[in-house]
C-alpha cells in the first residue's frame, strides 16, 4: 500500500507542476513509474476520482480564483485550461460551479472549489521518538476585529474528525471566499462562540467587519474582536514528516510560558490552525492577552 501511496503522490505532484500543460496518461505513468493501466487504477482507487476529472476540476478551480482576483479575459483562461473555445470553457465552468464565468468575475459568490489533498496527508504518520526535532519559531502578531464565516461540526476536536462529520468540500467553499488573511483557517472555538450540540473545531474564512456578501447555506457568521496571537511556526518539512511536525509544534506550545514576556494565554479567543504546507512549515496561532 505504501508504494501505491507514493506512486499516486508522484502523479499528484506532476499534475500540480504541469497543470496548464497537456497531461496524458503516459505522462502520469512515467511519474508513477508504473504502467498506464495500473497508474490509472491506483489513482482512482486512492483518490476516488479519475485522473481526467481531477485535472479538469483543478484547472477550473484555479481559473475561478483568477477570475476572482485578476482582470483576465475568459478566452485566455479557456486556453490556459485546455479548452479550444470560450464556449466550451463556459459550459464546463457552469457545470462545475453553477454560474457563468463572466458573471462570477463581476460578483464572485462562494463556490465549491476543488482542493486536492496529497494522498500522503490522508493519515498523518506518527513516530515513536523526537529525534528529528527542529526549530520552532515564535512571533507576536495582532489580528484585527473581523467576521468569520464558519461551518460548524458536531463533536469534532480535530481536522480528521471534522472532515468525517461535515466532509472535505467545506475547504473548497471557504477558499473561494476572499479572506483578509489570504487563506481559510481552522479554529478551536471557546465555549462562548459555540452553540448547543456543535463542535469545538470548525473551519472558516476571515472577512472584514463590513462584509455583506453571500453566506453559503449551512454556514454562519461570528464576530471576533482584535486579538494578539503568538504564532508558532515549524521549519519547512517533508511530507513524510507531516505528523511529527505537528506534534513538535504542539509540544512547543505546551511547554511555552508567555508570562516572562508580559502575556498570559487568552482563553476567550479561538486558537487558530493554518493548512500545513511543507514549504512554509506548520503554523498555529495561540491567543494571548
Amino acid at each position: 500500500m505504501q508504494e501505491q501511496i507514493e506512486a499516486v503522490q508522484r502523479m499528484q505532484d506532476y499534475i500540480s507542476k504541469n497543470i496548464y500543460s497537456e497531461i496524458t496518461l503516459a505522462d502520469l505513468s512515467r511519474a508513477s513509474m508504473y504502467s498506464p493501466w495500473y497508474s490509472y487504477r491506483i489513482f482512482k482507487k486512492l483518490l476516488k476520482i479519475t485522473p481526467a476529472d481531477y485535472i479538469r476540476r483543478l484547472r477550473l478551480s484555479k481559473t475561478a480564483l483568477r477570475l476572482r482576483d485578476e482582470s483576465v479575459k475568459v478566452i485566455d483562461l479557456a486556453l490556459d485550461a485546455g479548452y479550444e473555445s470560450a464556449e466550451g470553457y463556459q459550459r464546463a465552468f457552469y457545470n462545475e460551479f453553477g454560474c457563468n464565468p463572466s458573471e462570477y468575475a463581476k460578483n464572485p459568490v462562494p463556490v465549491c472549489l476543488f482542493i486536492p489533498y496529497g494522498v500522503k496527508y490522508s493519515k498523518p504518520e506518527k513516530e515513536d521518538n523526537m529525534e528529528s526535532v527542529k526549530n520552532i519559531y515564535i512571533q507576536q502578531i495582532t489580528k484585527p476585529a473581523r467576521k468569520v464565516i464558519i461551518k460548524r461540526g458536531v463533536k469534532a476536536t480535530d481536522y480528521f474528525a471534522y472532515c468525517e462529520e461535515v466532509g472535505c468540500d467545506v475547504w473548497g467553499i471557504l477558499t473561494s471566499i476572499k479572506s483578509i488573511s489570504g487563506e481559510p483557517v481552522c479554529m478551536w472555538l471557546p465555549e462562548k462562540y459555540r452553540t448547543p450540540d456543535t463542535s469545538e473545531y470548525v473551519q472558516g474564512t476571515e472577512v472584514p467587519l463590513d462584509y455583506n456578501g453571500i453566506v453559503p447555506d449551512g454556514f454562519e457568521v461570528i464576530e471576533l474582536p482584535e486579538c494578539k496571537y503568538l504564532m508558532f511556526q515549524s521549519e519547512p518539512f517533508e511530507e513524510k514528516d507531516f505528523g511529527i511536525t505537528i506534534e513538535q509544534v504542539w509540544e512547543a506550545i505546551k511547554k511555552y510560558n508567555p508570562e516572562p514576556t508580559g502575556f498570559s494565554w487568552d482563553k476567550d479567543n479561538p486558537r487558530i490552525q493554518l493548512e500545513p504546507v511543507g514549504t512554509r512549515g506548520y503554523i498555529e496561532l495561540v491567543p494571548v492577552k
